[in-house]
């Protein structure tokens, strides 16, 4: 099979620090060449990849984000030349699913946000102005779908990560762990008095670049920095793996219905339990009791901390393993794009 992946351009594939939806595309373009496919791979031309790579940018241009002309240039270089590939599969987002579902190549497109709001209203609006049965969506979870169940789903691929990239080295850490942007959704507020009423030391780490995070940060976790509470900034991958190692909990303590969390699996891969509000895809992901623990009620922490500190971190690891393995993930986007021929 022929298939065009249309990745963000604002991070090179992979990234070197944050992207989450960068490394899910470089593990799906690498994935497919290893199954046999032809995989084309639309990125910056920093990007390292399996697959044939096309680039307009020489660099990621990060610090255009927001440039709809810049992201324009990127997606035209790929649906300019559909009729090359059996399946176009975006990762870009509106303007992408907005362009590509026009296009005479099937589109497969990934949501990686979630679909309520002005962005939810847009899914649907785009939806009704192409003829079923394309569009074709791809939910990261089923809590991901709630709100607008009617789109044109055509199947649920949870993300994967690397675990050659996670070594498995339990650690009886001495401190608790947010991984996460600056934001109110993520919580890393929530995080600092949650740590606190647990009497940890917290370090947090993730990015803090654009104005709406920085805002955030100064207000609302900066004058509660100590020496309990650090903040360590934007972390490469190796060292997130370390403090992930080393960490005796990773909290994700979300306000929002999150569509998937990478996080998560992150933690659960390296052996350490992750404590996680009930929303969005949070009951998916992780297994109550077995590979981390779902809190409805932060105040109870120190229950939840005991409990966590049962768990078996090889049944953390094993349920990574099983779940969001490259291979699975891969699998799934082949059924998908299948389905979306067949269609």
């Amino acid at each position: 099979m022929k298939v065009a992946i249309l990745s963000p351009v604002w991070f090179s594939v992979p990234p070197e620090g944050y992207g989450g939806i960068e490394l899910v595309v470089s593990l799906l373009a690498d994935g497919l060449v290893a199954a046999g496919h032809e995989a084309t791979l639309f990125a910056s031309g920093d990007s390292t990849t399996e697959a044939k790579l096309e680039a307009v940018f020489d660099e990621a241009p990060s610090e255009l984000i927001g440039r709809t002309f810049w992201e324009l240039q990127h997606a035209i270089n790929c649906f300019e030349r559909c009729e090359e590939f059996d399946i176009v599969h975006d990762h870009t987002g509106l303007l992408g699913l907005a362009l590509g579902a026009l296009l005479p190549t099937p589109l497969v497109h990934t949501v990686h946000g979630p679909v309520t709001g002005d962005p939810g209203e847009l899914y649907e609006r785009i939806s009704r102005l192409v003829p079923r049965p394309r569009p074709c969506l791809v939910s990261l979870s089923l809590a991901q779908r709630r709100p607008l169940p009617g789109l044109p789903w055509i199947a649920n691929v949870p993300n994967a990560i690397d675990l050659s990239g996670y070594p498995f080295e339990p650690h009886d850490g001495d401190y608790l762990l947010f991984l996460g942007r600056m934001s109110p959704d993520k919580g890393a507020d929530r995080a600092v008095r949650i740590a606190k009423d647990a009497g940890l030391p917290l370090k947090l780490a993730g990015k803090n670049a654009e104005p709406g995070e920085r805002a955030y940060f100064d207000e609302h976790v900066r004058p509660h920095l100590d020496g309990e509470v650090e903040f360590l900034g934007e972390v490469a991958h190796r060292d997130k793996v370390e403090l992930l190692r080393k960490a005796r909990a990773t909290l994700f303590p979300i306000d929002w219905e999150e569509p998937f969390g990478l996080v998560m699996i992150e933690s659960m891969a390296c052996g350490t339990p992750v404590i996680a509000s009930r929303r969005g895809s949070v009951p998916e992901v992780i297994q109550d009791g077995v590979d981390g623990i779902i809190v409805d009620d932060w105040s109870g922490i120190d229950d939840a901390l005991e409990r966590a500190t049962k768990l078996d971190p090889e049944a953390m690891r094993r349920s990574v393993e099983e779940r969001f393995a490259p291979e699975r993930m891969v699998a799934g986007y082949v059924a998908a794009y299948e389905a979306a021929l067949n269609a």
